[in-house]
């Protein structure tokens, strides 16, 4: 059994630093898991309940992939959808010269021209609101120019693939029918990968072994099992860019599957419609593949992982990466935005971290 003591004591010192409250962290291969551990407490109480592997976490933006990619591929290898369809054919509204050959690739690629965020949720309500703000907000930028990772481009993906599968059902473009909404197209790809809590809008019964988030001054209450991100729970609680929760065991059981896709298996995907999606664009500047990040010695997988290594980060302190070559997965679950979100630490915390982890695989 590989120790890895170095790993352990970082994060056992990024509490103490109160960098987080609670951690949960699984590093595994295609085959097994290799280390499954918790560390700390759910909030700095004194009485707080201790973190444990089968604590539940609000994983932000890992939805981009763990949802969103995986519903894409899938879309794609049905075809429902393709990566060169124009987001005009999908979404009423989106007009203008400059928006005319924006593709649902470029939104996968943060390359549609689209600004990071806007805090829709001040004013808006519902996916028709939100949709209408998204098409007339101006682009940024000239698209395909650069990168900028884009909440908004995500939410659009969302509302295309509930659409996709409405069309392929009843030949309608619009999501009426509750089968065909991103939360239960979601709920079937779970289903299939973890018997672990992996799923939008939480059951209150599982929010005592939930890790709160931010005490949210705009909702006037501790967040514990609701989403942190104010524009998914605008949206309901089921978004493309984020309202995913689970477990490190339940994303380490998504990241297998890539690996097993990866390497060949049908199981997120077809195995070439998956290799499509972790090959970094060509898109000026730009480290994104399609909806994962790719491996920079500078980003938060830290310095010496493959340079073919994928992987994304949540907003609330959550990460997984898979470096494929390696056969590794490395999931990092915390609470950074506990009690604010104002304590970004941990962007210091996590390349050290998976450094730690592969350099003590290597030394093994």
């Amino acid at each position: 059994m590989i120790p890895f003591g170095r790993a352990a004591d970082l994060l056992r010192a990024s509490i103490a630093a109160r960098a987080f409250p609670a951690a949960a962290v699984q590093v595994g291969s295609r085959e097994a898991v290799l280390w499954e551990e918790a560390f700390g407490t759910l909030t700095y109480d004194r009485d707080a309940p201790d973190a444990t592997t089968d604590t539940i976490f609000d994983l932000a933006s890992l939805t981009k992939i763990i949802c969103t990619g995986t519903l894409a591929m899938r879309a794609l290898d049905d075809g429902l959808l393709r990566l060169d369809d124009r987001v005009a054919e999908w979404i009423i509204g989106w007009r203008g010269a400059d928006r005319r050959e924006v593709t649902v690739g470029d939104l996968l690629a943060h390359s549609a021209g689209l600004t990071a965020y806007l805090p829709y949720f001040r004013d808006l309500t519902g996916r028709v609101e939100f949709q209408h703000a998204i098409a007339e907000t101006p682009l940024e930028y000239e698209p395909r120019t650069r990168a900028v990772y884009s909440d908004l481009g995500f939410m659009l993906l969302g509302f295309i693939l509930e659409d996709a599968r409405a069309r392929a059902a009843t030949g309608w473009a619009g999501a009426t029918d509750p089968a065909s909404l991103l939360q239960a197209q979601f709920r079937r790809v779970a289903s299939n990968l973890t018997l672990e809590p992996l799923t939008f809008n939480l059951s209150r019964a599982w929010r005592p072994r939930t890790a709160p988030t931010e005490q949210d001054p705009w909702r006037g209450r501790t967040l514990v099992g609701e989403v942190h991100d104010e524009n998914t729970w605008a949206l309901g609680g089921a978004a493309g860019h984020a309202g995913l929760f689970g477990t490190a065991a339940a994303v380490g059981s998504f990241a297998r599957a890539a690996l097993h896709t990866i390497n060949g298996a049908h199981i997120l995907a077809k195995p070439e419609t998956m290799r499509t999606f972790t090959t970094r664009t060509d898109v000026p500047g730009s480290s994104r593949a399609l909806g994962w990040d790719t491996m920079l010695p500078t980003s938060s997988c830290g310095t010496r992982m493959s340079a073919s290594a994928i992987g994304h980060t949540g907003f609330t302190g959550t990460s997984v990466w898979i470096d494929w070559e390696r056969d590794l997965y490395v999931v990092m679950l915390t609470n950074r935005v506990h009690p604010s979100r104002d304590n970004d630490a941990i962007r210091q915390i996590r390349p050290r971290f998976h450094d730690a982890v592969v350099a003590e695989i290597a030394s093994s």
